[in-house]
Formats: structure tokens, C-alpha cells, sequence
């Protein structure tokens, strides 16, 4: 039996056992493997020309790994609990799917829209750009999530 939290998340009964944390620790595992893999190939080859020509003026040339892992490891948790979770509960590939392409562009519209509206010179095709990879980028990870939670029995 599910216990519903909000309305919208549930608890598993199973919630205080090893194998059910390991199943979890499982799914992180491969969802990050997912999503770093996705999107080192996005920034490090597909569009790593867009951003140097659009924002180079605002790099680092030097990435602050600690910074980004960290960011990277809460977004994750936010894909599982608010996009995969609900769709493994209501069996749902496509709510997986629908709410991870909305937490994309939820996410990533903070971001490019406070850098528009602060930073001077932001591009606008960057925020156009962004906007669309936020929503591929975390709807695909959301429908792998979903994937791997199916598998794992979860």
C-alpha cells in the first residue's frame, strides 16, 4: 500500500529496508551516469562553440568542479523525486516524460531568465537556446530514470 506525502509523492511501505535504499542508490547512480553523459555531450561537443562565441566575455577558464558537482547532484534528486518517482507510481512513461520537460524548462528558465534580466549583455539566443536543451535534456533523463526504476523493480 502506498502512503501519500502532498498529494502528489509517496512513500513505499518498504521504505525502511536495505534492499529498498540500495534499489534508490541504484537508480541515483545510473540516472547521474545518464545525465552527466548527456550533458558532457552537449557542452563539450555540441554546443561548446555556441557558448565560448555567446559567452565568453563571462567564462571562467577554469570550471569550479566542486560548485557544479554540487549543483548537479541536487538537480538529479530533484529529477527523481519530481519527475521519475511520479511516473514510476502511476506506471507512466509519459509522466515522466511531461514532468521532467517541465522541471527543465522550471530550472532552466531560473537561471537564463535572472542572468537576462541581470547581467549586462546576456544574449538572448542563449536563453532561446538553453530553454530548449533544459527541457530535452531533462525530459530525456526523466524517461532513463524511469527506465532504470522499472528495472530495479521499483
Amino acid at each position: 500500500m502506498l502512503k501519500y506525502l502532498a498529494g502528489s509523492f509517496y512513500i513505499p511501505d518498504n521504505l525502511e529496508t536495505p534492499i529498498y535504499w540500495i534499489a534508490m542508490f541504484k537508480l541515483y547512480a545510473l540516472t547521474a551516469l545518464f545525465f552527466f553523459a548527456l550533458d558532457m555531450l552537449w557542452l563539450g561537443v555540441f554546443a561548446k562553440g555556441f557558448y565560448q562565441h555567446h559567452l565568453g566575455h563571462l567564462l571562467r577558464p577554469d570550471v569550479i568542479w566542486p560548485a557544479a558537482l554540487i549543483f548537479y547532484s541536487i538537480f538529479i534528486v530533484g529529477i527523481l523525486v519530481f519527475s521519475v518517482q511520479p511516473g514510476l507510481e502511476a506506471q507512466s512513461l509519459m509522466r515522466s516524460i511531461a514532468l521532467g520537460s517541465l522541471l527543465g524548462l522550471v530550472t532552466y528558465a531560473t537561471f537564463d531568465l535572472t542572468c537576462l534580466a541581470l547581467l549586462k549583455d546576456f544574449p538572448v539566443v542563449v536563453v532561446y537556446v538553453d530553454l530548449v536543451w533544459g527541457v530535452v535534456l531533462t525530459a530525456s533523463v526523466s524517461a532513463a530514470g524511469y527506465g532504470f526504476g522499472r528495472w530495479l523493480e521499483l
